[in-house]
């Protein structure tokens, strides 16, 4: 079939719930990305920060197929000789004493929620049916019913409704609101971004993440971090949430001039170098103990095959030391951006840490500049999308090298040039 009769097909049997730009993939290795018609791209992308490890790891395949045929489910109705290793693993990395698995991002916020609450109730002593969990504007943690009941969003929870009670909002990045949100006694936790992604990659100040998890400590409230996008060396380090610590070793050394320690840490996408959907919740046995077996589960999380993909993958983040490479081309890619297309009418800024990055065009959410932009991207071989109408992000995976993040500057500033000629804001 051509691609424009696979569009058409998934278009008259697939539900339209996706605006994908027109390029159907069939291929992927590392950073590259094939269509049927076998034209290759630069993915900056990466699934929405996935496959981090590239496309088609063959250590991380090789963990999948291996496992696979062996033993692919067990149900959590049974031990099975792998999940055991990776919550190990997890937990010794980040230093925390449990991990609860799931499979969605969506899945692994949802678990955190349960917990904080239950927390709240047996540990803390909250009035049952009380607890209040404090979120941002313009978050995003996925496409539930509870959680976009939460959204500041319109597109998300319009229509949708009725949601329940249970949380309030903030602005982003605002201290003085935390502190005054958390003098409401039923408040038990706070879930936050470390950079907020689909909001536009909005870095928030230095100091901020340090000041929320100190003051949420004052008032006895879980600080919940959402690292489903920004986790596993997104930002240059193993979380976002590490700041300026880049420990080496395989369990965390905690720096605690730039640490900050979620009492509830959320894991998803990469852990599994996007081949197979796996998500994880961590935290310390006062919160995770206080969910009894019956309580919470999943037919598929902890499953022999996540767990052996998540080994394989966080080893390649290791071995292959892409933390340290998503700091310097991220750097490279900021750098040059601002050198190159920063000045131009196009532009209103640029953002970002290691390589999750973004562009700010300068015209309206509701215009087509950044879409057009986006195609115009994908006919010269790149592909990224467009994200609250003006932003362009822009996430390759992390094993990028010199030449392929030389060429996909050219690719960026040549179109972001041509296009400039005639825009006007």
């Amino acid at each position: 079939m051509t691609a424009e009769e696979l569009i058409a097909q998934e278009n008259r049997y697939g539900a339209h719930n996706y605006h994908p730009l027109p390029v159907v993939l069939s291929r992927g290795e590392g950073v590259h990305v094939w269509d049927v018609d076998g034209k290759a791209y630069l993915d900056f992308l990466s699934a929405y920060s996935a496959v981090n490890q590239g496309h088609g790891h063959p250590a991380i395949l090789k963990a999948l197929t291996d496992q696979a045929s062996k033993l692919a489910l067990t149900s959590r109705a049974f031990y099975n000789d792998q999940l055991g290793d990776m919550e190990a693993s997890l937990a010794q990395r980040f230093a925390y004493d449990k991990l609860l698995p799931m499979n969605s991002g969506a899945e692994a916020v949802e678990t955190a929620i349960k917990l904080c609450r239950r927390w709240a109730y047996d540990v803390k002593g909250m009035p049952s049916n009380q607890a209040i969990i404090v979120v941002c504007d313009n978050n995003f943690h996925g496409r539930t019913s509870t959680i976009i009941g939460f959204s500041s969003d319109p597109d998300s929870y319009d229509g949708f409704g009725p949601y329940g009670p249970g949380f309030l909002r903030i602005p982003y990045n605002d201290i003085a609101a935390l502190k005054e949100v958390l003098n409401n006694e039923f408040v038990a936790g706070f879930l936050v971004e470390p950079i907020q992604g689909e909001a536009g990659v909005m870095v928030p100040d230095a100091n901020y993440l340090a000041e929320a998890a100190a003051i949420c400590r004052n008032k006895d409230v879980l600080f919940m971090a959402d690292e489903i996008q920004t986790g596993i060396a997104r930002t240059g380090s193993w979380l976002a949430t590490c700041g300026d610590c880049h420990c080496a070793n395989a369990v965390c050394e905690r720096d605690e001039s730039t640490y900050v320690r979620a009492d509830i840490l959320i894991l998803g996408k990469a852990l599994s170098g996007g081949v197979y959907p796996v998500s994880a919740v961590l935290c310390d046995d006062e919160i995770m103990l206080s969910i009894k077996p019956g309580q919470h589960g999943s037919t598929f999380g902890g499953n022999p095959v996540a767990a052996a993909v998540t080994l394989a993958a966080l080893q390649v983040v290791e071995d292959e030391s892409l933390m340290q490479n998503a700091r310097r081309q991220g750097k490279v890619f900021r750098d040059a951006l601002q050198e190159r297309i920063a000045g131009l009418n196009l532009v209103l800024g640029i953002r970002g840490k290691g390589l999750l990055n973004a562009v700010l065009i300068n015209d309206s959410e509701d215009s087509t500049t950044a879409w057009d932009l986006c195609v115009a991207l994908s006919e010269a071989g790149l592909l990224a999308k467009p994200t609250h109408g003006n932003i362009i992000r822009f996430a390759p995976p992390l094993v990028i090298n010199d030449q392929e993040m030389a060429k996909a500057l050219a690719i960026i500033e040549s179109v972001f040039t041509d296009y400039d000629a005639s825009f006007k804001s």
